[in-house]
């Protein structure tokens, strides 16, 4: 065998050798590293996100009705959640939001979304159609002036 074939063939082994450690070396990751909560939207960047005020949503579920993949009514609590920003056309999510007969569906900047959430968090919500826990009553009764 001639010797710039030997030489070739023990060159590969040695590669195929440091393939494994070479793969541990390198960095798969990019220069920019995603948050997860990129604004992306039919594979461009918005600059809005749809947003549900929960503690506004009276459950009517128009919204879940009109657009069906951005929307869900939440089970326990019955009321409507934004659950996926790319659901749905821009158009279509503005439709639903314009069905809304108490205005809890808003348009907010994606950096917003985080404090929202954390707001929405620090509330006590209650299903919807139980009762609320008693509240206090009247010392007087109402009377009709004669």
């Amino acid at each position: 065998m001639p010797d710039f074939q030997a030489g070739a063939r023990d060159n590969t082994v040695d590669h195929a050798a440091d393939a494994p450690v070479a793969a541990y070396r390198a960095s798969s990751l990019e220069d920019h590293q995603p948050s997860g909560m990129e604004p992306v939207l039919g594979g461009s960047l918005a600059d809005k996100a749809v947003w549900v005020d929960e503690a506004v949503c009276i459950g009517c579920r128009y919204c879940a009705h009109v657009a069906c993949n951005t929307f869900i009514i939440e089970p326990h609590l019955g009321r409507s959640r934004a659950i996926r920003q790319d659901g749905d056309s821009p158009e279509l999510i503005q439709e639903a939001i314009e069905t809304c007969p108490v205005d809890c569906i808003h348009w907010v900047a994606f950096d917003d979304l985080n404090g929202l959430r954390d707001q929405l968090d620090s509330q006590e919500l209650f299903p919807l159609g139980v009762p609320s826990p008693a509240r206090p009553r009247r010392i007087l009764p109402r009377r009709h002036q004669v």
